[in-house]
């Protein structure tokens, strides 16, 4: 399933050339949970991004850090970007310096460490702002932008942006100073957000929307569009769920889940948060219980909570639907290896909220990862508001073809996209996704 490239593709900001150019995506080696320790502790930080606690066992936050918070302007919490893999190229200031960020769904602000980070690694690339002709300070007070297994802390200035062929002038981010232990592994200098402004923590817009605001009309801005070769048949699209009437999360509604086609009987309605910045999959405590007791010989993990344990020799063959085709996913990825003996293996799919009761209130009660991304070519559209699935090519690692599956709220695209769509084209091998604005 894992394949060494990994593709963003940029095209040419003109109406009359929508042919993606492609940039060089990386996966960042060892970042991946391997071990029952490891998987506890992702659990807890997807807990902690959205709302359910900070983790017991997050990073320890450095003595200078401590220090400093007392003046410290504390935002909203975020994110965090401890199991995220995937990272791209951005370039920041005149003359541009460049920087590789994690590309991340999950949460909406950008920022980078600068020269006065002390915590950094020596092999991470740092932003000089002294050497940028355009960097301009927002601010002089210091703020911290918190995530699951750490926080950030810094000065928000503005500069121009870049991202392959496309710029942005004045861009809000936090030029970080402070990293805590963990947070950034590495040649990553820091995050792109990727969801919505209105979960910013700085206050910017978010460099991606930004881009879309650009459109004048009578113009049709173009900034991406699919990869063909990379899925087969046609694009699933299914309208995004904005609760609150403003658009936050990428989110989904669960509407199916089954074990080797046959439906498990879960909560109707409940959100998902389509999320590039998580590993595994989560969900609601009563929902993981009914999976894993259509799984015989399945029994809650002894000692990690939220877990349960199946038997290794067992080919479990999850599918999801949300609202349309049921999607496999590949066995491989639902068994995350030996648990608390060599016959039992930890399941990829754990219990989120652990008995937290969040129907009505908008927060996901789901955060689907590459678990589940892995296994199809995604696609996310601001105009209208959908996200899409498409099998995977055989050259792209397909798991298996969709089964159908209740239609409530799908719209079948081709699996080309018209050349009237502004899009941003992010192609994850083996997460396939890409971003349609």
């Amino acid at each position: 399933m894992f394949l060494a490239a990994f593709l963003l593709g940029l095209p040419v900001l003109a109406v009359s050339s929508p042919e993606p150019v492609h940039v060089q995506l990386s996966r960042r080696a060892g970042r991946w949970p391997s071990s029952p320790s490891e998987y506890l502790a992702a659990a807890d930080f997807v807990r902690s991004r959205y709302g359910y606690g900070r983790p017991a066992n997050a990073t320890t936050t450095s003595k200078r850090m401590k220090q400093r918070r007392g003046s410290a302007q504390s935002l909203p919490f975020v994110n965090q970007a401890g199991d995220s893999s995937y990272f791209g190229t951005v370039s920041l200031g005149t003359p541009p310096q460049s920087f590789n960020v994690i590309l991340d769904t999950g949460s909406s602000d950008l920022w980078v460490v600068d020269s006065a980070c002390q915590d950094c690694s020596r092999e991470t690339p740092i932003f000089n702002t002294a050497q940028s002709s355009t960097f301009k300070q927002a601010g002089t007070q210091d703020v911290s932008i918190s995530y699951g297994s750490g926080e950030v802390i810094g000065q928000l200035g503005t500069e121009t942006v870049s991202m392959g062929s496309f710029s942005v002038a004045q861009q809000g981010f936090l030029s970080g100073n402070q990293v805590s232990e963990g947070l950034l592994s590495g040649t990553v200098s820091g995050i792109m957000g990727l969801a919505f402004g209105a979960i910013s923590s700085t206050g910017a817009v978010p460099f991606w929307q930004t881009l879309v605001s650009k459109e004048e009309p009578g113009g049709s801005f173009i900034l991406g569009g699919t990869n063909s070769s990379l899925f087969q048949g046609d694009i699933e699209f299914l309208d995004l769920e904005s609760p609150s009437g403003t658009s936050t999360f990428w989110l989904l509604p669960v509407t199916d889940v089954a074990l080797s086609n046959q439906s498990i009987s879960i909560a109707k309605g409940n959100l998902a948060a389509i999320d590039t910045g998580t590993t595994l999959i989560g969900g609601p405590t009563a929902d993981v219980q009914a999976i894993y007791a259509a799984i015989p010989g399945s029994t809650p993990s002894p000692t990690m909570q939220g877990y349960f344990e199946f038997p290794c020799s067992s080919n479990v063959q999850i599918s999801m639907s949300f609202g349309g085709k049921l999607w496999p996913i590949s066995a491989a990825d639902i068994n995350l290896g030996s648990g608390s003996t060599s016959e039992m293996c930890i399941g990829g799919i754990f219990d989120l909220t652990l008995g937290s009761d969040v129907s009505g209130s908008g927060t996901p009660a789901w955060v689907v990862g590459d678990t589940f991304l892995k296994n199809v070519y995604s696609v996310f559209r601001v105009n209208p508001s959908q996200i899409g699935f498409a099998e995977l090519s055989a050259i792209a690692g397909s798991s298996g073809a969709p089964q159908n599956g209740v239609d409530d709220n799908a719209v079948n695209g081709s699996g080309r996209v018209a050349a009237s769509v502004s899009a941003l084209l992010v192609a994850l091998v083996p997460a396939l996704v890409a971003y349609i604005l």
